[in-house]
């Protein structure tokens, strides 16, 4: 593996050698999930009405792309939103969140994230934003390897 020099691992170029995958043909294909427009976090309102009473997942961009069944397994039932700790500009993320959760009777808040460091910044936004909302709503970290297999 090369090494970039910029220090951070989750930005090293790698190759996931995977076997070939054997399907039958079918005509079903999988169904989406997503219940709502807008994803990203920097677009979604706080009042948007998908966060009313809502299950909420909270996902780093890249976990959808490494985890195959990602639809079935963490979007299923949930309100969605998307960021990238490392690329977005991040400054307004934990005020909006703790609005979301303060505003809105949140059940409870998944937050899903890929195993490279970088990306632990929006568990800890999301942590941070629960906080300051006053609110005690559960919450569960999911993190996914770069191989796509969950790691708790």
């Amino acid at each position: 593996m090369a090494n970039l020099g910029c220090g951070c691992p989750g930005s090293m170029a790698r190759i996931i050698e995977r076997e070939e995958t054997v399907t039958t043909e079918t005509t079903a294909k999988p169904q989406s999930e997503l219940r709502q427009w807008p994803v990203q976090l920097h677009l979604v309102p706080p009042s948007a009405p998908y966060f009313k009473n809502a299950d909420i997942l909270i996902s780093a961009d890249c976990v959808a792309f490494a985890l195959g069944s990602f639809h079935q397994d963490l979007l299923k039932n949930k309100a969605l939103a998307i960021a990238c700790p490392k690329l977005d500009e991040t400054g307004t993320y934990v005020e909006k969140l703790a609005t979301i959760f303060r505003d809105n009777d949140v059940k409870s808040i998944a937050v899903a994230i890929m195993e490279v460091p970088c990306c632990r910044g929006l568990d800890i936004m999301v942590q941070q934003a629960l906080a300051k909302s006053g609110k005690d709503i559960p919450l569960e970290t999911i993190i996914i390897g770069i191989d796509g297999e969950r790691r708790n």
